[in-house]
């Protein structure tokens, strides 16, 4: 470890943790005068002062994403800082005074149901804000939790899997499981997409674990990966414990549904579940169990009610100022405005500032707009853009939205076969789809194919596209056989059309490969 502080002012003072990805410190923050968590990546991780840039903009992308969970529960990343000569990576985070949530998980001792029940209605809460973003934990286990003294219950490192492997699975890609083995969900144990459900698995466990004092399923990983999680029926909580209630045993193996779809539509009706199991308020702390004195109290914030946010709600959009003489006015020369503000808009891109890119052309349609008209050419593409730099960024939701209207208008213009209107479908369906919404994702990807087959080919460049995140999102989804056949009858096309060598040809022939693995 170095002897001098990191950066120049986090001073480490005492070794907290380690494990597969490095240690974790407890530091100190010389500058603001605080106590700070330093996580030290194993030099292992990086090889080579490529590999070394590529973490650190992939810790950068989605640090900006998790900033944007404003909840009590989740620890904020403050920096990260990469030393010469490439060789390390510090991730410098708020430091959380508690204890793992693995030191509760006793086989030979049940914690009373309520506490048990609040420290899942409090990841439940968590996983309400992040999931509006979204943000997916990805791995999420009982190491991954703590609880402080005053029973505040802490989900720690989001989107530090994602830092950390570069072949996090995305719509068209399959890749390397990512999570930890007896917490993964089956289209997790596949590579395939992770999803808001897929943290809900994970919960299921957890809260199997808390209840039973045993993990849902046990054994080496290649077991728990090709037999238990996908297809083993987890053993009923009440044979394990009959003092636990039908409805929480009921919502737990709901939880551990093998497809996504069968789970609870999101984390707040897992929450409004949970309710019933929760302390009222003014009722004393719950007893029983291991012993629990002096011990923290996750029950106690709902003796005083602290509930999640609704899904209806609309997540908080990011604040920004823009800058002196950005806004466009009457009389300005709308051709050099836009041009000024393209420029300005690369220039975010190039450092990866997404959200303020976007804000800046919301900026600027807000102003032009009422001189242009709303369905002006200009506008439509300017909103185009727009909506693109938002996917790219991770806001899916505000980026479905936009790409939804979109849709509409330029149907008024185009008719339902336009170009921009195939276009904004195909991306309103991957908004879809990134969001969790595979019945819908799907069936608007196919709406899109009968359209583009009956206006182009089968084998247009847009329709091959349509047909790989059909077949993406079905294996995704755990319809391994349909998947086949969508990507086998593309991969034969792309052989007669591009040869087998092309690249296009090879993604598919991976995908397939993936999918043929038991």
């Amino acid at each position: 470890m170095p002897i001098e502080p990191v950066a120049g002012r986090y001073e480490l003072t005492e070794e907290i943790d380690s494990g597969g990805m490095g240690m974790v410190w407890r530091g100190y923050d010389a500058v603001l005068d605080r106590e700070v968590a330093v996580k030290v990546i194993n030099p292992d991780v990086v090889t080579s002062v490529q590999d070394a840039r590529n973490l650190a903009d992939r810790f950068r992308r989605e640090a900006r994403i998790t900033a944007r969970i404003h909840h009590h529960g989740v620890p904020q990343v403050y920096d990260a800082v990469l030393t010469e000569p490439y060789d390390r990576l510090y991730l410098v985070m708020e430091y959380i005074r508690g204890t793992s949530l693995r030191a509760y998980v006793r086989p030979d001792a049940s914690l009373p149901i309520s506490w048990a029940a609040a420290v899942a209605a409090q990841i439940a809460t968590v996983l309400s804000h992040a999931h509006a973003i979204p943000v997916v934990h990805r791995d999420l286990k009982p190491d991954n939790v703590l609880v402080t003294a005053d029973g505040t219950v802490k989900v720690l490192d989001f989107g530090i899997a994602a830092i950390l492997r570069p072949d996090v699975p995305r719509l068209t890609r399959f890749g390397v499981p990512v999570g930890t083995d007896p917490y993964m969900s089956p289209e997790q144990t596949r590579a395939s997409q992770v999803t808001p459900q897929s943290d809900l698995y994970a919960l299921g466990c957890l809260l199997h674990e808390l209840l039973s004092g045993r993990r849902v399923f046990d054994g080496p990983t290649q077991e728990l990966f090709q037999e238990q999680h996908r297809h083993a029926r987890p053993r009923p909580l009440r044979a394990l414990r009959p003092d636990v209630p039908e409805d929480l045993e009921k919502l737990v193996l709901e939880l551990l549904a093998k497809k996504p779809e069968q789970r609870p539509v999101d984390a707040y009706a897992v929450y409004t579940r949970l309710l019933p199991f929760l302390p009222p308020p003014g009722s004393a702390a719950p007893r029983g169990g291991p012993e629990l004195a002096g011990h923290p109290d996750p029950t106690r914030m709902y003796r005083r009610p602290n509930a999640p946010r609704p899904p209806d709600a609309p997540a908080d959009a990011p604040s920004f100022t823009p800058a002196p003489g950005s806004r466009v006015t009457v009389g300005t020369r709308l051709r050099e405005a836009i041009a000024e503000v393209g420029r300005r808009v690369d220039a975010l891109l190039e450092e990866e500032r997404y959200i303020q890119a976007a804000d800046v052309l919301e900026e600027l349609v807000d102003a032009t707009s009422t001189t242009l008209g709303a369905t002006h050419p200009r506008i439509l593409a300017l909103r185009m853009r727009r909506a693109a730099i938002l996917f790219v960024g991770g806001d899916y939701r505000r980026s479905l939205t936009e790409f939804d209207d979109l849709t509409r208008l330029y149907e008024g213009i185009e008719g339902a076969a336009g170009t921009n209107v195939i276009g904004c479908r195909r991306q309103a369906a991957d908004c879809r789809a990134q969001l969790g919404n595979a019945t819908i994702a799907l069936r608007q990807y196919r709406d899109v194919l009968d359209v583009v087959r009956a206006t182009e080919s089968d084998t247009s460049e847009t329709a091959r596209e349509i047909r790989k995140s059909i077949g993406a999102l079905l294996g995704a989804e755990g319809e391994v056989q349909q998947a086949r056949e969508v990507l086998t009858t593309l991969r034969e096309d792309l052989c007669l059309l591009l040869g087998p060598g092309h690249p296009e040809t090879q993604e598919v022939a991976e995908m397939l490969h993936h999918l043929h693995e038991p």
